[in-house]
Formats: C-alpha cells, structure tokens, sequence
C-alpha cells in the first residue's frame, strides 16, 4: 500500500510553467500480478510500457525552467494516466503487436482499483501543482518510437502537439522549432486532441495555456541526449510563450 503513484521534484520553484511526465516509467506495481503483466522484459523496455528517456528529459528542463514537475511512476501499460476514465484504451490489452496477457481479463473491479490506487492519486497531485500559480503553463513532455511494428520511419524529431481549441502555444512552437532546423511535426506522430487527456484535464478546461513535446526518443535514450535537448528547448519554448504575450 506505501508503493509512490508519482513523485514531484522542485515543487517550490517560482516558474509559471508546471512540466509533466505522464509515461516517466515502466514500473509495474507488486500488487498488479505480482509486479509482472507477463510480457517479455524486452517489450517492458520499449516504449508500449512507457516513454522512453522523457524522465530524464522532463526533469533537466523542469531545473533549465526554474518550474516545478511532476512524474508518473507506473507503466503505461498497468493504466494509462494520459488517458480520461471513461477513454477505452485505458488498460490497454494490445499495443503494437504485443498482447497483455495482465489486461486480457482485468474486470471492472480491477479497473477501479487501479485507478483508485495510481491513476487518479496522480491527477489530484496535478491538479494541486496546476493550481499552484494563478498564470499557470503546462508543458507535457513525452517522446516517441522511431518505428512502430510494420509502419514507415517516423522522419520527425520533434512532434508539437495541440487542440484546435487552443492554438495560442502549440502552433508558434512549431515555427519556432522549425526555424532551429529541427526536422518538427505539427500534431505528429499524433493528433494534439484527446478528450479527457490530461492536457484537456487540466490545461483546456482551465484555459491554460498549454504544450505538448513529443521528442524522438532515439535521440534521448542517455543523459546527454536528455541534457542536450532539455538545452535546446528550454530557450525556444520561454521565447515563444514571451512572445506570446499571454
């Protein structure tokens, strides 16, 4: 029961901005199926389970940012923080060609439990630090696999994703990015939309103004990579909200 749903780093630096790590691990809890969802560990270290290298970076630009952040510290996979409560891909049971033999027959008893015990103390906790600054941003840090199973290469490093409800951030980003030479997707490799995700949660319902960074995560795999991007983006992403205006 003292197993962490998340944990918070710099939660009194003075930075509007609040950065977010919704798949920050792998880890599965020792009461979800003994701490095993009964995938091979190769798979549990790829990115079905979690966004690989995001941790590291989300954590050096929340220092660079002078801001506070927050981690989940539960896989993806065990229950997807990044997904609304009533969204059916909450216990996912099929992920790029990998079947998770620990959803298979999870029943509702089991979904609510999960969420009582991970999904939902991680949004209080978000929902407390989003509340901690009267000009909030949230900026989401993700990253993304360079090649799904049986897809094309993914040529972008960088993905800037938003909601057509609120383009204030995301769609000068993009230019901004474009502009340092980053090869830069514009609400690629996904769609910036998704209702009741946590950018909708607690940025689009509160008027926040809002990003969300999609980084390739070949290029993040080390502390240097975390380092050397956290460096790049940290300037670009401050300018642009500066320029902003908001």
């Amino acid at each position: 029961m003292t197993e962490r749903a998340f944990w918070i780093e710099g939660e009194d630096r003075p930075s509007r901005w609040l950065i977010t790590c919704d798949h920050a691990t792998n880890r599965v809890p020792a009461w979800v199926g003994g701490g095993d969802l009964g995938i091979a560990p190769e798979d549990m270290a790829r990115h079905i389970a979690y966004d690989v290298g995001a941790a590291g970076l989300a954590s050096k630009l929340a220092v660079l940012m002078d801001a506070p952040a927050i981690f989940s510290d539960f896989s993806r996979l065990v229950i997807d923080p990044n997904r609304g409560e009533d969204d059916p891909t909450l216990l996912m049971r099929l992920y790029d060609g990998t079947v998770i033999p620990a959803n298979k027959n999870a029943d509702a008893a089991e979904r609510e439990r999960r969420l009582n015990r991970l999904h939902r103390p991680y949004h209080t906790a978000l929902a407390r630090l989003a509340d901690g600054h009267p000009d909030r941003c949230i900026c989401a840090i993700h990253s993304f696999t360079p090649q799904l199973r049986g897809r094309p290469r993914r040529p972008w490093q960088v993905g800037i994703l938003y909601s057509y409800r609120d383009v204030r951030l995301g769609a000068p980003l993009v230019q901004a990015c474009r502009q340092m030479g980053w090869i830069t997707g514009e609400n690629q490799p996904y769609d910036g939309h998704l209702e009741g995700d946590s950018i909708d949660r607690h940025a689009l319902r509160h008027a926040r103004p809002n990003i969300l960074v999609e980084v390739r995560n070949d290029l993040i795999t080390d502390k240097a990579g975390q380092a050397e991007w956290a460096a790049r983006l940290a300037p670009v992403i401050a300018g642009t909200l500066a320029a902003s205006g908001l």
